[in-house]
């Protein structure tokens, strides 16, 4: 096959969900025989020599991320209808680029990741030929935007943010079922996903997680671990992981703190936002910004935790951690679209100060870390690892005629 890959940031090297989850689509269509041309946003030039995407893509394509100032949102939430995320990635390069590709070649199918890049919708149509559009959506965006409301209203500080994601449910609702119904299929990374844009159209809606190489995430033993030492990963400026950090720092570390006071926690992940920042105390709370690579922070760590409040879909961070042999604590909604075996893999605890015991009992025992550690990679290598996942993929795309 013949496909056209358009995501809304470099798949390599990854440095976000959607760009992991795009990374192994890419490496496992390429295994599968099938010939796949990227158009992504990446406001650093990729080098043909050194990145591995050019080997495993016919074509790669990229164009600067787009720039829209608080004040160009702050018009269009107040003269439009529009949710924000519609011209998050409106660019003129991108779409005549876009554009340029279609004339060039016939495609059979034209697969899109994440909601942003469904403004290009209209080219697609105009463009597409007999190809098959499929729509990756990494999340039930409207529903995120619903429970962000429900949290940020019960702190009055956060009442401007509350009735900003009240009104972005309102528009994503109307813009998330206009999308679904113009394609030829949704994928989904959750069946809890799927349960929630299924009542937006007729579209075929098909579920595949995200997932990861499991052999790039090298564990190490228990003994190469530090002592008292929690890691949260993520990108640091999305709302969700901002939450998690400010929840955790506020409501659980203090509890922790008082029988483990050597304890530290490590956010690690890129553009903190400026309230993530402000945790950093040089003491009990550090944050890296970007890196590298995570890995060494997962190896290193004593407990992952993914104090989760908000959010959909199945979290890459996880499986990270899980792959790289981490005893991981997470709250319900954290560990939400895993399979059922996966769940009995971690520790999963809702409210602070439940949060907080499962983490102290977890210190306070080394061999049921070791333990936890050992069975979370082995159920992420049979449920997530990307030779497992994409006969998913590859299964819509047979029944949108293609083998």
């Amino acid at each position: 096959m013949e496909i056209l890959l358009l995501c809304p940031d470099n798949p390599f090297p990854s440095e976000s969900g959607a760009a992991i989850r795009n990374y192994g689509i890419i490496r496992g269509l390429y295994g599968s025989g099938h010939r796949v041309t990227l158009l992504t946003f990446s406001d650093t030039a990729l080098d043909p020599g050194t990145n591995p995407l050019f080997q495993y893509c016919a074509d790669v394509f990229s164009c600067p991320i787009p720039q829209r100032s608080k004040s160009d949102r702050i018009v269009s939430l107040l003269t439009t209808r529009k949710a924000d995320m519609e011209d998050r990635l409106m660019s003129a390069a991108f779409g005549q680029r876009l554009a340029a590709i279609l004339d060039s070649r016939a495609f059979d199918i034209i697969q899109f990741s994440g909601i942003e890049l469904g403004s290009y919708l209209p080219v697609i149509g105009l463009k597409k030929g007999a190809a098959k559009v499929v729509y990756d959506a990494l999340n039930a965006e409207a529903e995120l935007q619903r429970l962000i409301y429900r949290l940020d209203r019960k702190r009055p500080s956060r009442l401007h943010t509350a009735l900003y994601s009240a009104v972005q449910a309102r528009r994503l609702a109307t813009y998330e079922r206009n999308l679904c119904r113009s394609v030829d299929a949704v994928i989904a990374v959750s069946e809890e996903d799927r349960s929630l844009l299924e009542p937006y159209g007729d579209s075929p809606i098909y579920v595949m997680p995200s997932g990861i190489f499991v052999d790039d995430y090298e564990s190490c033993s228990g003994e190469g671990r530090a002592d008292n030492q929690l890691v949260f990963t993520g990108k640091m400026d999305y709302r969700p992981n901002v939450d998690a950090v400010e929840w955790f720092c506020d409501s659980i570390l203090p509890v922790l703190l008082q029988r483990h006071p050597a304890l530290k926690l490590i956010v690690v992940g890129r553009n903190p936002h400026p309230r993530i920042q402000a945790l950093a105390d040089g003491n009990h709370v550090s944050v890296t910004g970007w890196v590298e690579s995570v890995l060494p922070y997962l190896q290193a760590a004593t407990l992952f935790v993914l104090p989760m409040r908000m959010g959909s879909g199945t979290r890459l961070k996880i499986l990270e951690a899980m792959a790289a042999g981490c005893a991981v604590v997470s709250t319900s909604l954290g560990a939400s679209g895993l399979h059922g075996s996966m769940r009995e893999a971690i520790e999963i605890a809702d409210g602070s100060h439940r949060f907080a015991h499962s983490i102290s009992s977890l210190l306070s025992d080394r061999d049921r870390r070791g333990a936890l550690g050992a069975r979370a990679r082995e159920q992420v290598r049979a449920h997530y690892d990307w030779s497992a996942l994409m006969r998913h993929l590859l299964s819509a795309y047979e029944d949108l005629g293609f083998g």
